[in-house]
């Protein structure tokens, strides 16, 4: 008797079959019998391996091509850049940094798979199937920067920054109170003697030096990949869903903050 065939046999293979899009599992079925080992093979390694090795081997296969198509997106690459500039963010959206954002999303998205073991193979899979979900690359660059951003302000700052927004109780909760959690926790911040007045102006205006590796380190500990990309998504989608007055924020002014 012939042994059944995984690909050809409907009875067992139409559950898989189906999530499948229809231009992918016309080239599957079409595949030679030696391909079809090939893919299996892909497939069995890529399931036994690591989150963290799945992460390495979705970047070195897929990255060249999603750069390619991120940079061919011209419209979206410039309103992301003109919403960098807005938040006074230097940061230039070069072949080299969308390249390694890649690689940072699929090792965030590895980092996260604890908390969603069913959702990381999807996203990345995703991400790499269609231009619609390929922006979320920008989306995660755009909410990544301006977490950065937050991360390095003082409280004094910080608390400036949120008195801006429609929702303040919310922004509070979603991202200020998690980001003076992680500088408490590492040490960047100590809040000692918040009873005294000179100790709490000294840690309240304190700004925050915090290394590059250190600063990715910490964004990527503090907030998952899929939230980081739904910041960038509001911010891009709504562009007056974040308000920001540079001056207001950054320029400290010593008898306003603790009136004599």
């Amino acid at each position: 008797m012939r042994p059944s065939n995984p690909f050809l046999d409907n009875s067992k293979s139409a559950g898989i079959f189906d999530k499948l899009p229809k231009p992918t599992r016309q080239w599957a079925e079409k595949l030679h019998w030696n391909e079809r080992r090939y893919i299996l093979s892909i497939c069995h390694i890529l399931c036994a391996a690591t989150s963290e090795q799945q992460a390495e081997f979705l970047d070195e296969y897929t990255a060249d091509g999603l750069v390619s198509r991120l940079i061919e997106d011209f419209d979206t690459q410039q309103k992301v850049s003109r919403y960098l500039k807005r938040f006074y963010i230097p940061t230039k959206l070069t072949e080299s940094l969308l390249r390694r954002y890649i690689r940072q999303f699929y090792i965030h998205c590895a980092q996260d798979v604890h908390k969603q073991p069913d959702r990381y193979l999807e996203v990345a899979v995703r991400l790499i199937g269609n231009t619609q979900e390929s922006n979320n690359a920008f989306n995660y660059v755009m909410g990544f920067e301006l977490l950065k951003m937050l991360f390095k302000m003082s409280w004094y700052q910080q608390e400036q920054f949120y008195i801006l927004q429609k929702n303040q109780e919310e922004f509070i909760r979603t991202y200020i109170k998690p980001i003076r959690d992680a500088h408490r926790l590492n040490g960047i911040i100590v809040p000692k003697d918040k009873g005294k007045f000179f100790a709490k102006r000294d840690y309240y205006v304190q700004v925050p030096k915090i290394k590059t590796k250190k600063l990715i380190e910490l964004v990527m500990a503090t907030f998952a990949a899929q939230n980081v990309t739904n910041f960038g998504f509001a911010i891009i989608r709504h562009p007056n869903s974040i308000r920001f007055n540079y001056k207001y924020v950054f320029e400290i002014d010593s008898e306003e903050i603790f009136p004599g």
